[in-house]
């Protein structure tokens, strides 16, 4: 029977020790990769169970896509700094994380129209339409919500692996589209069916304010 004290008194001096070392303050450096692209992180633990943490992402896609009947080559380009709060309720690798994406966030669409195409309710030939021009900018700030795992200030080594999910959200990004080189480009009236289709676009991009957060990443702690 005394086996069962020695145990527990064991157990306690262990859940101590662990404790203690997670209210250890610390710095920690790291590289991430993700839906929001490849990035650099800091993190600062300032107490046993809250780690402030900051980022720098960049990502970048090409890639054919379609609005109201158009086809447009699109450049994505995001790049963003985030600030973060990381909570571990159960003082391990458990995280909740809340915060905000803030910076550049814009995708740049081009089409050359070879055939009839329909802009703002009306269809014109490509001569007419020459090159068309546009912009989604997303909204510069997208607070984040997430949940995830990072042992970096809970383990003994120097390393650590980070891991969360979550979703950036932001109102619904604002869309101009404009055009070059055609023999209407300069023509107040199809100026403003560019302006009815860039508001076609912004309806068909509402979505983009929503976006979803998948991370991974090691961590060095000092």
């Amino acid at each position: 029977m005394r086996l069962i004290p020695v145990a527990a008194a064991a157990l306690l001096l262990s859940s101590g020790a662990a404790m203690a070392q997670s209210s250890e303050p610390g710095i920690a450096v790291g590289a991430t990769a993700g839906t929001t692209g490849l990035g650099v992180e800091v993190q600062v633990k300032v107490g046993p169970i809250f780690t402030l943490r900051g980022s720098l992402d960049r990502l970048t896609h090409s890639a054919d896509e379609s609005y109201d009947g158009i086809d447009y080559n699109a450049d994505l380009a995001f790049d963003t700094v985030g600030g973060f709060i990381d909570l571990h309720p159960l003082a391990n690798g458990l995280l909740i994380s809340g915060g905000a994406y803030m910076g550049d966030r814009d995708i740049d669409l081009a089409a050359t129209p070879t055939g009839p195409v329909e802009i703002g309710g009306q269809t014109y030939t490509p001569s007419q339409v020459g090159t068309l021009n546009g912009a989604v900018k997303l909204r510069d700030v997208a607070p984040f919500v997430g949940v995830g795992w990072d042992d970096t200030f809970y383990r003994t080594g120097r390393w650590g692996f980070r891991a969360v999910a979550g979703v950036a959200w932001s109102d619904e990004p604002e869309v101009a589209l404009t055009s070059t080189g055609g023999s209407l480009s300069n023509d107040p009236t199809f100026q403003a069916r560019l302006r009815d289709e860039s508001r076609r676009i912004t309806e068909e991009t509402e979505g983009y304010g929503l976006f979803p957060v998948v991370q991974v990443g090691l961590n060095y702690k000092f």
